[in-house]
């Protein structure tokens, strides 16, 4: 009888927990085709799992490798299926923001990127976090918040959960508060993360948060992980050096039922700007089940594009209601060019699409050997885009057939080309800038900033030209002006922080930049020298996310990383106005005419404003 009383107390009071269990916690690895010695890391720890008999599963929290490739995914993958007890895996930002299948690759490997699984009565739900093919803050994909959604209302309230995610939850995400909010509305016990490479205990919101430690053996001679004890009361963390010894606990979480308070408020992104810009006026606004990370054409009175689940959806430009959609096989990073009654894109799935734009038909796709994140350009009845395979190619619009490829790309295109006096510009995750001859794919020249970090490459800015001059923005935070014959140096500058985001006024005077905090500058066009016309501090803080700044109409239009538009007066240096939509990044805005642009966010935010 008191047997029975007490299995009933324990299931009323926090569930039924059978015994005590304890697992591994494996983070930032940093698997690359450079450097042996993650790999010699992740190798003994591996071993070092294997032999324990009572670990009962591993989760390992992102950045699992460096750059996202197909080769460093598969690596790591061969080493972490060695393992003897099941693991749960989720990408981080290292797997995503550089990743050249858009995130593919790494479900295919894996088989998920974002799981969910119950043991001894704990409910453990993990989710990725990017960003995705472009630099930004770190962000909860919207598809995995939709998903979220569906396991939180599967679980009882008083279920002990333990979240696990790559970034901490606080503000380097810029979505943080849609986890916290939902995971205080249940027994969240605690939540795991790496991304800081170091241990050290959270406070998130109230959750307790443990960030572990990264498993590269740094300035030591051998790296390490963490083994997580759970009994009934208490969490524990100890600090493994693998073949060596188990630290005492370094970081203690009491169990049980957690109750959050609903009274204290927390920091939330500020809308008040909106009102200080009351001309501009929200006409719709759609949000779509998935990150959108391209620029919405519009045409023939719909707006398009496509998302990072590999779905492309056509809105009504007057209403933002769905009107056709069409599913494809990998994410969408890619920006449609519209030709006469056809839109065609990238995907993530290898092949380039083209739809009738009315209806959302398949008219015909291109087969590429790699991921499509490449934005098309179609000039005439030629359309050119890149894609991950090392390879640029001219296909014909009509029937998608090949006209020429270039193939000495080393790494992926990921942005739109620029198309100037009969030769197609781009950029490449190789730390290359490439000119193709537009009839026959032959290379004119390629061009380096000089740095051997492939992170510094002019991959995501889309180059700008003028006076036979062609200008690019790259992570060195130097703007270039290149020949655009020849591909020679003309002059190099780093007065002004640009990054990665550039645009051209309509008189092809002045070659506008963003800077990594809170100005746009001006540069004069011209071959002698680097010449700083102006700049005007907006206020918008850091920056780095890459959005194009667009001029129509004398009006200069951009986003930030935390999705405000600005416009501004490029003639009295004033802004116009400003409108935030969510809080993720805002990609470059398609300006319709002065009254009037689309915008799409990180977040799956697409909105038509109205100024």
């Amino acid at each position: 009888m008191k047997k029975l009383l007490a299995l009933l107390f324990v299931m009323q009071f926090g569930g039924v927990f059978a015994q005590n269990f304890k697992f591994a916690f494996v983070t930032d690895t940093h698997i690359n085709d450079v450097n042996d010695i993650p790999s010699e890391d992740l190798q003994r720890t591996v071993d070092d799992i294997n032999t324990f008999s009572d670990l009962d599963f591993v989760l390992l929290t992102g950045d699992i490798t460096e750059m996202g490739t197909d080769s460093e995914i598969k690596k790591a993958h061969e080493i972490i299926s060695q393992l003897k007890i099941p693991f749960y895996i989720i990408p981080g930002n290292h797997d995503t923001g550089w990743s050249e299948s858009g995130g593919v690759s790494f479900i295919r490997e894996f088989g998920y990127d974002k799981f969910v699984f119950e043991h001894e009565g704990y409910k453990f739900i993990g989710t990725a976090s990017g960003p995705y093919v472009r630099m930004s803050d770190g962000h909860i994909p919207r598809d995995a918040v939709v998903w979220m959604d569906s396991v939180l209302a599967a679980t009882p309230k008083d279920q002990r959960i333990i979240n696990v995610n790559h970034y901490p939850l606080d503000n380097s995400l810029d979505n943080w508060f849609e986890l916290t909010d939902r995971l205080k509305e249940y027994n969240t016990q605690f939540s795991i993360c790496g991304h800081g490479h170091r241990n050290k205990p959270y406070d998130f919101e109230g959750i307790p948060g443990v960030m572990g430690r990264s498993n590269l053996r740094a300035k030591d001679q051998i790296g390490g992980y963490n083994i997580v004890k759970i009994e009934q009361d208490t969490a524990y963390f100890s600090e493994r050096t693998p073949g060596r010894n188990t630290e005492d606990p370094w970081r203690k979480v009491a169990l049980g039922k957690h109750n959050y308070s609903k009274g204290e408020s927390f920091e939330r992104p500020d809308y008040s700007i909106n009102q200080q810009y009351g001309q501009v006026k929200k006409r719709w606004s759609y949000h779509s089940d998935a990150n959108v990370i391209s620029t919405p054409v519009v045409t023939s009175g719909l707006v398009i594009y496509g998302n990072s689940t590999g779905k492309v959806e056509a809105l009504s430009r007057d209403t933002g209601e769905l009107v056709w959609s069409y599913q494809t096989e990998g994410g969408i990073f890619s920006s449609p060019a519209i030709f006469k009654h056809l839109v065609v894109l990238g995907s993530g799935d290898g092949h380039t699409y083209a739809f009738n734009v009315k209806n959302g038909k398949l008219v015909w796709k291109h087969k590429a050997g790699a991921s499509v994140l490449g934005s098309p350009l179609i000039e005439k009845s030629t359309v050119f885009i890149g894609s991950s395979d090392g390879k640029f190619r001219a296909l014909n619009v009509k029937n998608g057939k090949e006209i020429w490829e270039y193939g000495g790309l080393e790494g992926p295109v990921v942005s739109k080309p620029l198309l100037y006096e009969g030769k197609i510009y781009f950029g490449a995750w190789d730390k290359h800038l490439y000119a193709l001859d537009t009839k026959n794919g032959q290379l004119a020249w390629k061009w380096d900033n000089g740095s051997p970090n492939r992170m510094y490459s002019p991959a995501m800015c889309i180059p700008v030209a003028a006076g036979g001059v062609v200008y690019l923005v790259a992570p060195d935070r130097f703007i270039t002006a290149l020949d655009a014959y020849s591909g020679e140096t003309l002059w190099r500058s780093n007065e002004a922080t640009v990054r990665e985001s550039i645009g051209i006024s309509e008189n092809k005077e002045l070659v506008y930049g963003k800077t990594m905090n809170d100005e746009i500058v001006a540069f004069k066009t011209g071959k002698e020298k680097a010449e700083l016309a102006w700049k005007i501090d907006c206020g918008f803080g850091y920056e780095h996310v890459p959005s194009m700044l667009i001029e129509k109409n004398g009006k200069v239009y951009f986003g930030t990383k935390n999705s405000t538009v600005y416009s501004i007066d490029p003639k009295t240096k004033t802004i116009n106005w400003a409108h935030k939509i969510d809080n993720s990044m805002a990609n470059t805005v398609n300006v319709i005419d002065e009254h009037s642009l689309v915008v799409a966010t990180m977040d799956g935010k697409i909105e038509m404003l109205n100024f």
